[in-house]
């Protein structure tokens, strides 16, 4: 009898493992929902309306400006980023303040308003624009010599939400392409599309894509 009991419980463990495995998707097919929900985002969406993909030759051919008019975003290959630059700002890049420096290394407190919006559930998860007096501020360093960015969050709702300080790389990627000023009336403004690879931690570990819209302001 308790030979019986025990077949029909490993069984139905058995079973239940069997679904369990089933229901669970592996990281290729979540990277496929992944690509499929940017590429129906990018064909029709209610926040920015159809989105015209260009190539990185034609970014850097037009001077790296993107045609708003035309709502253009252009790919970087590498990363799959899309990036839209609003507006590029005033003053200069962190690049062009680097090479003042005697290690041709800078470090600058950068101001962000934005709004993070995950694609796959149609919704809006984070945002500070709701106050216009808060912002999230973060520590930037940018070398010369690896041309490379670092950079923590010292405060704000990003801080907060993801309990951590860690600076998203999608967050940087515009730095390369906007110039900071001090003044709020002149500053640089972005909207970009985020595969999980170049986002937070969360949207690494459950392979999401997340669209923002920040505006990139220098600090004291």
């Amino acid at each position: 009898m308790k030979k019986t009991v025990f077949l029909i419980l490993t069984f139905f463990a058995l079973l239940t493992t069997l679904f369990s495995c089933k229901d669970q998707e592996t990281y290729a097919e979540m990277k496929d929902k992944e690509k499929k929900a940017i590429s129906a985002f990018i064909n029709d969406n209610d926040i920015v309306g159809p989105i015209t993909v260009i190539s990185e030759s034609q970014f850097y051919a037009n001077d790296t400006i993107t045609d708003t008019a035309r709502n253009e975003y252009v790919l970087f290959e590498e990363d799959g980023i899309y990036l839209q630059i609003m507006r590029k700002g005033e003053g200069r890049t962190m690049k062009e303040m680097a090479m003042d420096q005697p290690d041709s290394t800078i470090t600058k407190n950068i101001l962000c308003r934005f709004v993070e919006y995950d694609i796959e559930s149609e919704d809006t998860t984070c945002t500070n624009i709701i106050y216009p007096s808060i912002v999230d501020k973060m520590l930037v360093k940018y070398s010369q010599y690896s041309q490379s960015y670092s950079a923590s969050y010292t405060e704000g709702y990003m801080y907060t939400k993801y309990n951590s300080s860690s600076v998203p790389s999608g967050w940087m990627k515009p730095l390369n392409y906007i110039r900071l000023t001090k003044d709020a009336g002149k500053i640089a403004k972005i909207r970009m599309i985020v595969p999980h690879s170049s986002g937070t931690s969360n949207a690494s570990g459950y392979v999401l894509p997340f669209f923002y819209e920040i505006s990139y302001q220098l600090g004291r």
